[in-house]
């Protein structure tokens, strides 16, 4: 029906975001928000635990990226609104597991933070200048933070800038080591070459899968702008996919290069893997890829920085956390309290644990999140919806479940003692917070 001539039209609400993002955009920020500085550092660590074919665990952490971001593809299209995993599980569980799932969101942030703090101080910034790894944290970590509280117009700004070069790196990385096995100075027998002494060939793989997870998280904070995004309906999936796949051929690529070209001993050895395969080739100086991966953990730091804090302060907002991490600068209107004590307690995990067990914190703490999001999935089949929306296969949330506990049992135990106190903490505020709102109420 028409509105009146006397009538002035209804306008959106004032309170909605407006629906920029079209299927390219989105692809793109998935893209980049998932090819990032992992696999600049972990690339070494995932050859020590499953051999030569550094790719294989690379390709097994892709297919169970891809279960979960197909339960993420449906609930998208099906509540497309900011909020995410933290709202999904809320329509499904309750309050408790929906501040349970943002706390366990917010946690991962700060512990990647620190091991991409612990990966800046490694062989790469060892090209330039050797110094006690306590000082490179400090002022690694406090650097970024005056950048976030700066503005985040200052800080997306520099990202932009940061993604070309870092995806440009693992592109010279792939041609260098097409160059060096062209040449007959690469081994192609070390991309079969899985186990290890102490691991057969499936524990190999599953246990580099672990690692090589960390290098895909970054899909699940795009949920965050379906509500921005103009058609999500047939947008999001289109993206999400076509990032994640894009993602996982240029790792897959990287894992082989490296794998091919530098011995397996050495490659597991070093905290700047790729630096390796650079040197190996030669011709392309050391010190400026060594620049290019810097910037690379420096950016892959920055965003994660600039989500915690804002999802610190957003949760503290709501009365979940702590009031005082609301404070912002009176010019800027950044959270300079909820970047000071993320960055804190980012600082306080890098100083007390190396990139590994920091990376397999981060990915226990993800798989929780992962496995509430495909349960949450299945419970919300009973609710409809008037829109049409991305349904996928009943199997899916299940073997996305599965994969979550699968891949959890690959943990060791000492990652599962850290992770078992961040939950402990969690629940504790969540319980102190739910205690806290039924009094106001």
């Amino acid at each position: 029906m028409k509105t009146p001539p006397d009538q002035p039209e209804v306008s959106p609400p004032s309170t909605s975001l407006k629906k920029t993002l079209t299927t390219p955009l989105l692809y793109f920020f998935i893209l980049g928000d998932v090819l990032g500085a992992g696999v600049y550092v972990l690339v070494g660590q995932v050859a020590a635990d499953s051999g030569g074919a550094v790719w294989a665990p690379l390709v097994a952490a892709l297919c169970l990226a891809l279960l979960t971001a197909a339960s993420y593809a449906e609930l998208v299209t099906k509540y497309p609104r900011a909020g995410g995993s933290s709202h999904y599980a809320t329509l499904a569980f309750g309050p408790f597991a929906g501040f349970l799932t943002g706390f366990c969101m917010l946690a991962a942030g700060i512990v990647s933070v620190a091991a991409l703090a612990r990966g800046f101080g490694g062989d790469y910034l060892a090209e330039f200048v050797t110094l006690p790894i306590a000082l490179v944290l400090i002022v690694f970590l406090a650097a970024l933070a005056l950048l976030n509280a700066r503005g985040i117009s200052e800080s997306t700004r520099a990202n932009v800038v940061a993604t070309v070069i870092e995806v440009g790196g693992l592109l010279l990385v792939i041609g260098l080591g097409g160059w060096i096995v062209l040449r007959g100075d690469g081994d192609l027998g070390r991309l079969t070459d899985l186990g290890t002494a102490s691991k057969g060939p499936a524990a190999a793989l599953l246990s580099g899968a672990v690692l090589a997870y960390y290098s895909f998280v970054g899909f699940e904070t795009s949920v965050n702008v379906a509500e921005e995004t103009q058609d999500p309906r047939r947008s999001y999936p289109r993206a999400l996919f076509g990032a994640l796949i894009t993602a996982g051929a240029v790792y897959a690529l990287v894992g082989a290069a490296a794998a091919a070209t530098v011995p397996t001993g050495k490659l597991a050895e070093s905290s700047g893997p790729l630096l390796e395969v650079v040197r190996a080739a030669g011709g392309v100086p050391t010190e400026l890829f060594s620049a290019i991966a810097l910037v690379a953990v420096a950016n892959g730091a920055l965003l994660t920085g600039i989500m915690s804090s804002r999802l610190a302060y957003g949760m503290a907002q709501d009365g979940l956390l702590p009031r005082f991490l609301t404070k912002v600068l009176p010019g800027r209107r950044t959270p300079w309290a909820a970047i000071t004590v993320t960055t804190a307690l980012s600082l306080l995990l890098a100083m007390t644990g190396d990139v590994d067990t920091l990376a397999s914190t981060l990915v226990l703490l993800l798989l929780l999140v992962f496995f509430l999001v495909n349960t949450s999935l299945l419970v919300l089949r009973r609710d409809t919806v008037s829109h049409d929306h991305l349904r996928a296969p009943t199997a899916v949330p299940i073997l996305g479940a599965a994969s979550c506990v699968l891949l959890a049992t690959q943990i060791e135990q000492d990652v599962w003692t850290r992770g078992l106190i961040v939950l402990a903490v969690g629940a504790a505020l969540g319980a102190a917070a739910a205690a806290r709102m039924r009094r106001n109420r």
